[in-house]
Protein backbone atom coordinates (compact mmCIF):
# COMPACT_ATOMS: atom_id res chain seq x y z
CA UNK A 1 0.00 0.00 0.00
CA UNK A 2 1.31 3.47 -0.44
CA UNK A 3 0.65 6.43 1.66
CA UNK A 4 -2.04 9.17 0.84
CA UNK A 5 -1.45 12.07 -0.70
CA UNK A 6 -1.76 15.13 2.22
CA UNK A 7 -4.63 16.34 2.33
CA UNK A 8 -6.50 14.12 0.00
CA UNK A 9 -9.41 12.40 1.92
CA UNK A 10 -10.24 10.22 -1.19
CA UNK A 11 -7.18 8.66 -1.26
CA UNK A 12 -7.30 8.13 2.26
CA UNK A 13 -10.17 6.05 2.35
CA UNK A 14 -8.92 4.25 -0.68
CA UNK A 15 -6.30 3.08 1.85
CA UNK A 16 -8.69 2.23 4.40
CA UNK A 17 -10.39 -0.08 2.43
CA UNK A 18 -7.23 -1.75 1.20
CA UNK A 19 -6.38 -2.19 4.62
CA UNK A 20 -10.04 -3.89 5.50
CA UNK A 21 -10.51 -5.83 2.24
CA UNK A 22 -6.33 -7.37 3.10
CA UNK A 23 -7.92 -8.14 6.67
CA UNK A 24 -11.70 -9.44 5.05
CA UNK A 25 -12.70 -6.66 7.92
CA UNK A 26 -15.34 -5.23 5.45
CA UNK A 27 -17.91 -7.34 6.91
CA UNK A 28 -17.42 -5.90 10.11
CA UNK A 29 -17.87 -2.03 8.76
CA UNK A 30 -21.25 -1.10 9.19
CA UNK A 31 -22.24 2.10 9.45
CA UNK A 32 -23.32 1.41 13.55
CA UNK A 33 -20.02 -0.13 14.03
CA UNK A 34 -18.04 2.54 12.79
CA UNK A 35 -19.72 5.08 14.74
CA UNK A 36 -19.07 3.02 17.70
CA UNK A 37 -15.78 3.15 16.68
CA UNK A 38 -15.85 6.81 16.17
CA UNK A 39 -16.75 7.85 20.35
CA UNK A 40 -14.80 4.89 21.63
CA UNK A 41 -11.38 6.67 19.53
CA UNK A 42 -12.50 9.94 20.65
CA UNK A 43 -12.72 9.00 24.38
CA UNK A 44 -9.16 6.84 24.07
CA UNK A 45 -8.50 10.65 22.72
CA UNK A 46 -9.64 12.46 25.94
CA UNK A 47 -8.09 9.92 27.94
CA UNK A 48 -4.89 11.60 26.99
CA UNK A 49 -5.63 14.94 28.50
CA UNK A 50 -7.58 13.32 31.35
CA UNK A 51 -6.25 15.03 34.35
CA UNK A 52 -4.15 17.44 32.78
CA UNK A 53 -3.90 21.86 33.28
CA UNK A 54 -4.76 23.87 30.21
CA UNK A 55 -0.85 24.86 30.31
CA UNK A 56 0.49 21.12 30.31
CA UNK A 57 -2.34 19.95 27.69
CA UNK A 58 -0.74 23.18 25.09
CA UNK A 59 2.66 21.73 26.08
CA UNK A 60 2.81 17.68 25.40
CA UNK A 61 6.06 15.87 25.98
CA UNK A 62 7.28 14.05 22.65
CA UNK A 63 5.96 10.75 23.85
CA UNK A 64 2.54 12.14 24.39
CA UNK A 65 1.97 13.88 21.69
CA UNK A 66 3.02 10.84 19.63
CA UNK A 67 0.34 9.09 21.66
CA UNK A 68 -2.16 12.02 21.06
CA UNK A 69 -1.93 11.62 17.32
CA UNK A 70 -2.31 8.27 16.71
CA UNK A 71 -5.97 8.76 18.35
CA UNK A 72 -6.38 11.46 16.59
CA UNK A 73 -5.84 9.21 13.85
CA UNK A 74 -7.69 6.56 15.01
CA UNK A 75 -10.67 8.92 15.16
CA UNK A 76 -9.84 10.20 11.58
CA UNK A 77 -9.50 6.43 10.34
CA UNK A 78 -12.92 6.06 11.76
CA UNK A 79 -14.79 8.92 10.85
CA UNK A 80 -13.05 8.47 6.94
CA UNK A 81 -14.37 5.03 6.69
CA UNK A 82 -18.05 5.98 7.59
CA UNK A 83 -18.05 8.27 5.43
CA UNK A 84 -16.52 5.87 2.41
CA UNK A 85 -19.87 3.66 3.78
CA UNK A 86 -22.48 6.12 3.58
CA UNK A 87 -21.19 8.02 0.57
CA UNK A 88 -20.76 11.34 2.24
CA UNK A 89 -18.12 14.02 0.91
CA UNK A 90 -16.64 14.62 4.38
CA UNK A 91 -14.65 17.60 2.71
CA UNK A 92 -18.45 19.20 1.42
CA UNK A 93 -19.85 18.01 5.08
CA UNK A 94 -17.34 20.02 6.87
CA UNK A 95 -17.43 23.13 4.56
CA UNK A 96 -21.38 22.98 5.16
CA UNK A 97 -21.01 22.75 8.62
CA UNK A 98 -19.27 25.72 9.05
CA UNK A 99 -21.30 27.70 7.02
CA UNK A 100 -24.38 27.19 8.88
CA UNK A 101 -22.21 27.48 12.27
CA UNK A 102 -21.10 31.28 10.41
CA UNK A 103 -25.10 31.94 10.61
CA UNK A 104 -25.37 30.40 14.10
CA UNK A 105 -22.39 32.31 15.35
CA UNK A 106 -21.99 35.91 14.03
CA UNK A 107 -18.71 36.91 14.27
CA UNK A 108 -19.38 40.70 15.26
CA UNK A 109 -21.72 38.82 18.03
CA UNK A 110 -19.67 36.42 19.07
CA UNK A 111 -16.38 37.17 18.99
CA UNK A 112 -14.55 35.91 22.45
CA UNK A 113 -17.23 34.43 23.99
CA UNK A 114 -17.86 30.67 24.74
CA UNK A 115 -21.68 30.83 24.72
CA UNK A 116 -23.87 28.36 22.75
CA UNK A 117 -25.72 30.38 19.97
CA UNK A 118 -29.20 30.39 21.93
CA UNK A 119 -28.09 31.62 24.68
CA UNK A 120 -26.25 35.08 23.83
Amino acid sequence: MRPPAPGNLGELAALIRDFARERDWDQFHTPKNIAMGVAIEAAELMEEFQWLTPEESARLAPQQLEAVRHEMADVLVYLVLLADKLGVDLYAAAAEKIAINAKKYPADTVRGKATKYDKY
